[in-house]
């Protein structure tokens, strides 16, 4: 899920998204840092900014009229190093501050099982760590890149292993797994900003594979479904009685952020049918929470997903994040099959950033932002992954200014 990992600035518990607005097309071609960049810079800003960002993106969300399209970038933390490292950026800028992207995030509950457990190294070589952690599981990590962890082995494997070694774990409620200060200062800093502000943190199904490992979930939504789904019900449990808690606190977002990653390339992890049936009713519980606070839900999911989607929305999605081309996504088909109930958020090859050639980013962003933009869509401007280091800083300034005109009058 490394979309989420490198929105992360600072500490942990703060997770910041990143963005901006930015003058006509043409007027970036070259991006310095000097004083008067900086000032021409602010000053196209003023000129787009008759909405708030808060009001930009709520808009957007229920598909109303914006003013401009509202922006987001997730560069991986290795290309924010070299964008420091050329002088772009400053040693303690706020990326998302520099880009102004028009919504920030926090409040990232822990859903370890144990949390008092220690992590156990098991094998270290010069590239990669072994380590057994709270969830039971054994998993190696490179040390030398950012990459998704290789599974090597789960002490849930089944409903037996689950009720005895997991879900006594997390039943309770534990103020230990919410992050008061971190959601705190992300939500006064996005509120004196006028930024929208979303609680971001992962939904059931992102809450089990790091227990008991995709295969043996996919197992068992076939072999024993009832297992699955108490575990999903457990989750949503576990997240819903944490989060009252927190927003009685520290006051509610503008919006959820969930985080699902439920497809691989071609086909998404379950069938239709069986997310109906074992997942859904566990995201409508927690998406009805959400809309009874008043907040709007953004649902992201790497991988192939379209065969989900009718399900997603009658689970109450409001927004669909994104939107893996590489994995068979496309946002015009997306917007004709369902542009009239849910907003969409990227879409836009990350391939196309990583050649940095201009000519082929404008038609990628043609061919898959106009449709939906110039037809009354609720759109924000994103790749469909996030951006790795070979995509030029010049080349992410072109992309957010333009995105941010792109078929508005």
């Amino acid at each position: 899920m490394l979309f989420y990992e490198h929105l992360c600035v600072g500490t942990p518990d703060v997770v910041l998204v990143c963005g901006t607005s930015f003058a006509c097309r043409g007027e970036w071609d070259t991006v310095t840092e000097r004083p008067e960049s900086r000032e021409k810079l602010s000053k196209e800003r003023s000129k787009h900014m008759a909405m708030t960002s808060r009001e930009r993106v709520a808009n957007t969300l229920s598909l109303k009229p914006v003013d401009q399209t509202p922006i987001a970038v997730s560069p991986w933390g290795a290309t924010v190093q070299r964008w420091r490292d050329e002088g772009h950026l400053g040693p303690d800028e706020d990326v998302a501050e520099h880009f102004g992207q028009d919504l920030r995030s926090g409040g990232w509950l822990n859903s370890t099982v144990k949390l008092d457990f220690e992590s156990v190294v098991l094998e270290e070589t010069e590239e990669t760590i072994l380590c057994l952690d709270g969830n039971g599981a054994k998993l190696r990590r490179h040390k030398l890149h950012d990459s998704t962890p290789e599974h090597v082995g789960f002490t849930v494997k089944d409903r037996a292993t689950w009720e005895e070694h997991a879900k006594p774990f997390l039943v309770d409620l534990d103020r230990r797994r919410i992050p008061f200060e971190g959601y705190r200062q992300a939500k006064a800093f996005a509120e004196e900003r006028e930024r929208f502000y979303c609680w971001g943190g992962v939904g059931p199904f992102e809450q089990i594979h790091p227990v008991c490992g995709h295969e043996y979930m996919l197992m068992g939504m076939a072999l024993d479904p009832d297992w699955v789904r108490d575990m999903v019900d457990t989750y949503v449990n576990l997240t819903i009685i944490h989060l009252e808690v927190l927003f009685a606190e520290e006051g509610k977002p503008d919006g959820f952020f969930v985080y699902e990653d439920m497809g691989f390339k071609q086909k998404p992890f379950m069938s239709p049918a069986m997310y109906s049936e074992i997942v859904m009713p566990g995201h409508k519980r927690l998406f009805d929470f959400a809309h009874s606070l008043g907040c709007k839900v953004i649902v992201h999911s790497c991988g192939y997903v379209e065969p989900l989607v009718p399900g997603l929305i009658e689970a109450g999605m409001d927004c669909l994040q994104a939107m893996e081309v590489k994995a068979g996504m496309d946002l015009p088909t997306l917007f004709r099959r369902f542009g009239d109930r849910i907003a969409f958020y990227g879409g836009v090859d990350v391939r196309t950033l990583i050649s940095n050639d201009r000519a082929l980013i404008d038609a990628e962003m043609d061919r898959k932002i106009l449709p939906v933009v110039t037809q009354g869509g609720g759109y924000i401007l994103h790749s469909d992954h996030s951006e790795p280091p070979e995509v030029d800083y010049e080349t992410m300034v072109y992309f957010v200014q333009r995105g941010r005109t792109l078929g508005r009058t």
